[in-house]
């Protein structure tokens, strides 16, 4: 299901899809990873969780839904044909992501909730494993494991950072939905555009959001207090227009057009270096300096990254032991 990666510029110095690929996951990484610092002071002055992801993931879709009617050109069968997956996409990789991610946020820091939500990578290496018989080889374990290490340094977990049980219960919560993104993201067997994949999924995410708090089991506060970044006080709207735009709208265009490119599993690695930007953007934002043992951390990231695109070239394929 993974294009070949090989290669970063073909003939005439064009981009192949592997460098196009890079550059869409890395897009992606950082306008996700921007999220976290626009939420938390939101949470602070007396928004829910479900609130921002709600209102963030509806002004997604208000932007995405055109763009991807009109990819579909007319082939609305091929919703009819993948509506089970695109419910499951809205449900799980959009909606179970974004406010399991927020309740976390909500209940500890930026950093570590990420590292929990981050662990999905190697969901998505086991799933392919045990799935499709695609047997994970020393280099993508090994650069899986330099990941590891990485985040464990970006976030100075080493130090001792006290972790919320209700938090970690939600990021891991979210480690699941951001799985699920990366798998159906990968998937392009489905002939769904990925703009239209983006609409369904942020058209189902609003719809369940809002259905959730219409009966009252998904907790709906909002203020119009002004919101505090890096010192400077703004309207609440300018946080949450970011928030729908930048870390809906573009990073789910630009993640669903990445995995496409560098399939599921090397997309969720390269996809760690939003626990990166995450950092910064808490740094710039939220006055949360990073330490140079996280600076490192993110050096290890990226070679982890590096050998984990080298491992795609080597993935043995054996018959999966069970039916599933």
């Amino acid at each position: 299901m993974a294009n070949d990666t090989s290669g970063a510029t073909g003939a005439g110095g064009r981009r192949t899809p592997a460098a196009t690929g890079l550059v869409l996951a890395l897009t992606s990484a950082v306008a996700f990873g921007l999220s976290g610092a626009l939420a938390r002071p939101l949470l602070d002055a007396g928004w829910s969780a479900g609130a921002v992801v709600l209102v963030r993931i509806a002004l997604g879709a208000l932007v995405v839904v055109p763009f991807g009617v009109r990819a579909l050109h007319g082939q609305w069968h091929l919703v009819r044909a993948n509506a089970g997956l695109i419910g499951l996409y809205g449900l799980l990789a959009v909606a179970g992501a974004q406010f399991g991610y927020f309740s976390a946020v909500a209940h500890m820091q930026v950093g570590p909730a990420l590292l929990i939500e981050y662990t999905a990578p190697a969901a998505v290496v086991v799933w392919f494993w045990l799935r499709h018989g695609q047997r994970p080889g020393p280099v993508t374990l090994g650069g899986a494991a330099v990941c590891a290490l990485g985040l464990v340094l970006v976030l100075d977990l080493l130090s001792g950072a006290d972790l919320s049980t209700t938090g970690v219960l939600w990021a891991l919560g979210a480690m699941v939905g951001c799985a699920t993104y990366f798998i159906i993201n990968g998937d392009d067997s489905t002939g769904l555009p990925p703009l239209s994949l983006a609409a369904g999924g942020l058209l189902v995410g609003t719809a369940a959001l809002g259905l959730l708090g219409l009966v009252g089991l998904m907790p709906m506060h909002a203020t119009s207090d002004q919101v505090t970044y890096a010192g400077a006080s703004v309207d609440w709207w300018l946080p949450m227009l970011a928030l729908g735009l930048v870390t809906a709208a573009v990073a789910y265009v630009t993640g669903i057009g990445a995995a496409r490119r560098l399939g599921s599993r090397l997309a969720s690695f390269v996809a760690l270096s939003e626990v990166v930007a995450g950092v910064l953007w808490a740094w710039l934002l939220l006055d949360q300096l990073p330490a140079p043992v996280q600076l490192l951390g993110g050096v290890l990231i990226l070679l982890g990254v590096v050998g984990v695109k080298l491992g795609e070239r080597d993935v043995a394929t054996v018959e999966p032991d069970l039916e599933v």
